[in-house]
């Protein structure tokens, strides 16, 4: 599997796609990129506030003549035990962004990958045997970064198996693949029979 630098041009002649050369949708990769993340929040954060506190609303003691600072509930925030003023409560943090927003924001990072020098071809993606060693090895005689999405037409479980023991390697078939991942990772290797499916993603 030998791979091949892609610039912004052939980007463009491989996938048949105009891709984005100025500064055209940055905006929408940042509002993409934001949504992903807010969108994992599970916002199930909660805090009791003194109304919400079990115990009794009782007077602890008396007002006045015991000496004592006065107190009206134990379930007072100043107590030990007591409620929390002001803390976090379960809240629903999702952002919601088009389906237009979303292939702008994607083709614009890869736009990035290519003009960066980020983004590379293999002709098919494809592993003898399921071994972390195999693929490790692959990395290294193609002179690729540790940090290395790989984008196919379809994973297989060969793939899978072998990638899930380096840290910052990622297999992901190109129907998946989001402009996040692509920021993520220092390089982005394309299956070539994984092209089609991009095009249609970004028209």
């Amino acid at each position: 599997m030998k791979t091949k630098a892609l610039d912004l041009a052939a980007a463009e002649t491989a996938l048949s796609v105009k891709l984005i050369a100025n500064g055209r949708g940055t905006q929408a990769l940042h509002d993409t990129v934001v949504a992903y993340q807010a969108n994992r929040r599970l916002g199930t954060h909660s805090t009791l506030t003194k109304a919400t506190v079990t115990g009794s609303g009782k007077k602890p003691w008396r007002q006045k003549g015991t000496g004592n600072a006065r107190a009206g509930y134990a379930s007072s925030p100043v107590w030990r035990g007591g409620g929390v003023v002001f803390g976090p409560a379960p809240r629903d943090y999702s952002k919601t962004t088009s389906k237009k927003v979303k292939r702008l924001a994607l083709t614009k990072a890869l736009s990035e990958a290519a003009k960066s020098g980020r983004l590379f071809s293999v002709p098919a993606f494809s592993l003898t045997s399921p071994k972390t060693k195999e693929l490790a090895r692959w990395i290294k005689d193609s002179k690729l970064s540790e940090s290395l999405l790989i984008i196919t037409k379809q994973v297989d479980a060969t793939a899978m198996l072998a990638s899930r023991n380096i840290p910052k390697v990622e297999v992901i078939n190109a129907v998946d693949v989001n402009a996040e991942q692509i920021l993520r990772y220092k390089q982005v290797v394309l299956a070539e029979d994984a092209y089609s499916i991009l095009t249609n993603r970004l028209k």
